[in-house]
């Protein structure tokens, strides 16, 4: 059914507008009532994370302007960069065909990954050497 709705969106122009509540009530979240969320650096593009968001961690991220996920691991929200002071500012919210993926672009204050690296995506895989390669140092906290 939400596939369908999606499609019917399909053959609009560039630039026509939808109610978003309408839109948001369509989303596809998984069995455990989750979506993915790529968040990605407005500035640049780079691909900083991956995490997960249910409806109420969505409307939050909507209401505040920064981002808030929900952790699968501690099974609760997580207002990104409350305990480390790096917070993640919406910039621009997309969502995918399905409704079934979320593509957050952020303004970033500090690094992203909870190893004080910029992003989370640091190991490299090099498939022909059969290897995998480290791209960034974890930072020397003084």
């Amino acid at each position: 059914m939400t596939r369908r709705f999606f499609q019917s969106l399909e053959s609009g122009q560039a630039g026509s507008r939808f109610a978003l509540e309408p839109l948001l009530c369509q989303l596809n979240f998984d069995h455990q009532g989750l979506l993915p969320v790529i968040t990605q650096r407005a500035s640049d593009g780079e691909v900083l994370m991956m995490a997960w968001m249910n409806a109420q961690a969505l409307r939050q991220t909507l209401d505040s302007g920064r981002m808030t996920y929900w952790s699968r691991s501690r099974q609760c929200f997580w207002l990104k960069g409350e305990t480390s002071g790096h917070y993640q500012k919406l910039v621009e919210m997309r969502l995918d065909c399905d409704g079934d993926t979320l593509l957050c672009r952020v303004e970033q204050i500090g690094p992203a990954c909870h190893t004080g690296r910029s992003n989370c995506f640091y190991f490299q895989v090099d498939a022909e050497n059969n290897q995998v390669c480290l791209t960034e140092s974890r930072p020397v906290v003084d």
